[in-house]
């Protein structure tokens, strides 16, 4: 499986970091049916901050806003999918630092079939030399 990179939008959102909160966001969007691509939460500060990779993004916003919770974004991540490998993502990272950009953040994960699947953010001012060094539009 040759490795697909695809950029995405995603939404963030800040909460407590207290137990129970996750849950009570991702209840929103089960009661909605709102979809989710990608997912990704972690501490920040005295806050967990959720990021999201919506299917669909007018369901996913209206989701939120109707749950009475306050989002940042839209923004840009790149979705990056392949065959599960050793170094799966270091063709990936190799090309970034060639290319003199600096990765934010990444996320990836295998599903123990095979397959892989990672997030990758880099600086909203870094989006399109990244999009032009993975040879995507």
């Amino acid at each position: 499986m040759a490795d697909r990179i695809t950029k995405a939008f995603y939404w963030k959102l800040a909460i407590p970091d207290r137990p129970g909160e996750g849950a009570r966001v991702l209840r929103a969007l089960k009661d909605h049916k709102v979809n989710l691509v990608a997912f990704s939460g972690f501490p920040r500060g005295r806050k967990t901050q959720m990021d999201f990779v919506p299917a669909n993004a007018a369901a996913f916003q209206k989701a939120m806003r109707k749950a009475g919770f306050r989002l940042t974004g839209k923004r840009t991540v790149f979705l990056i999918q392949g065959g599960d490998r050793p170094g799966a993502v270091h063709g990936v990272m190799e090309k970034l630092g060639r290319a003199g950009i600096n990765v934010t953040a990444l996320e990836a994960v295998a599903d123990g079939k095979g397959h892989f699947g990672a997030m990758l953010w880099v600086k909203p001012a870094d989006v399109r030399k990244t999009a032009k060094a993975l040879g995507i539009s």
